[in-house]
């Protein structure tokens, strides 16, 4: 296992309390050490890796790890959001997880086509969604090398 540091940043933009609080639940019980932010939608997603409106505070917004990244969003859709960060130079390294209720093809053809780290359908249960936040512990927090 490779020396990781203490606490993963996280942001995760998603418009279901419902949704972010299970994934909140299913990281605290999959043990991986995170700090999870949340924003509601596309532009406060942008606001927050710009330091931007409520985020100007670099220490309330700290550069995450990963990206949890909902497709349908109020005010920014999640494509267009992938979209802005896949082509920004700052953030385009950062890896993005689809994470969505949407199982269309055409979803999951257009978030690789615009840089899309992987396209996830969030899970039925909270079981399974342990499972899953455990799997992406392993492989993109002791598997795989990200940018610092």
């Amino acid at each position: 296992m490779k020396d990781r540091q203490l606490t993963v940043t996280i942001l995760m933009a998603d418009d279901d309390d419902d949704d972010s609080l299970l994934v909140r639940d299913a990281l605290i019980e999959s043990q991986l050490p995170i700090e999870l932010y949340i924003v509601r939608d596309g532009e406060e997603l942008m606001d927050y890796l710009s330091h931007r409106g409520l985020y100007t505070e670099v220490s309330k917004a700290p550069r995450p790890a990963l990206i949890f990244l909902d497709l349908n969003m109020p005010k920014k859709h999640g494509l267009e959001v992938l979209k802005e960060i896949k082509t920004h130079p700052q953030f385009r390294r950062i890896p993005v997880i689809v994470l969505t209720g949407s199982s269309a093809e055409e979803d999951i053809y257009n978030t690789y086509n615009l840089g899309a780290n992987s396209f996830i359908i969030k899970p039925g249960n909270f079981t399974s969604l342990v499972e899953l936040m455990k799997t992406i512990k392993k492989y993109w927090f002791e598997i795989v090398e990200l940018p610092l």
